[in-house]
């Protein structure tokens, strides 16, 4: 894995940090390498994803995301500095999560057909004694699939472990997508881009 190394005089010093990315998410772990930093993974059971009822939207993820960060908390060293994250999609005014099975699956991929949704992603940046936390979103416009294309996909795919069941990077992003409004990482489940400008300034 290549490293990242900014310069002495660089006034956020990225290098005094033991940078610890708390998820078991492989795109979230690759997307983290593109950025040329040096982590650990670190994973916990048990976290709770639940969240107040009235809550919407982009305020879900970040609300999940600093949960995450703070069942860490006890566990981090002075030069610790960890990195959760969560992401949800959002179509008319619900959560789509994780499908439990594979025709929930199918029956989510049916609701996003030929119709657009919102992605977010909350990501909480966390030392001993510092937050950051913040929030991306991003719109995707799904043309209109067949139940034979949705069938394939999920069946070959298995997208149970994704929110809205589905993966952009995989088939059904490549066949499906008719436009994207915003970060295409933050539809993967890490907005890289605006990670790196709060690491900069943390």
């Amino acid at each position: 894995m290549g490293k990242f190394a900014p310069e002495k005089d660089d006034k956020n010093m990225l290098n005094q940090y033991r940078i610890i990315l708390a998820s078991g998410s492989p795109r979230r772990q690759e997307l983290l390498k593109g950025l040329e930093l040096t982590f650990s993974v670190k994973t916990k059971n048990g976290i709770k994803e639940d969240y107040p009822a009235d809550l919407k939207g982009e305020e879900i993820p970040l609300h999940i995301a600093r949960n995450k960060a703070n069942a860490y908390l006890q566990d981090l060293q002075a030069n610790d500095l960890l990195i959760t994250a969560d992401t949800i999609v959002w179509k008319d005014g619900k959560v789509l999560g994780k499908p439990k099975d594979e025709e929930e699956a199918k029956r989510m991929i049916r609701q996003l057909s030929g119709s657009e949704h919102e992605v977010f992603t909350g990501v909480c940046i966390r030392t001993l004694d510092k937050e950051d936390a913040f929030v991306v979103g991003s719109k995707v416009r799904f043309t209109q699939l067949s139940d034979e294309e949705i069938n394939h996909y999920v069946e070959q795919y298995h997208p149970t472990d994704k929110a809205g069941a589905y993966g952009i990077q995989e088939w059904i992003g490549y066949i499906g997508i008719e436009h994207i409004e915003g970060s295409y990482f933050n539809i993967m489940g890490l907005p890289v881009q605006k990670l790196w400008q709060h690491l900069k300034n943390f």
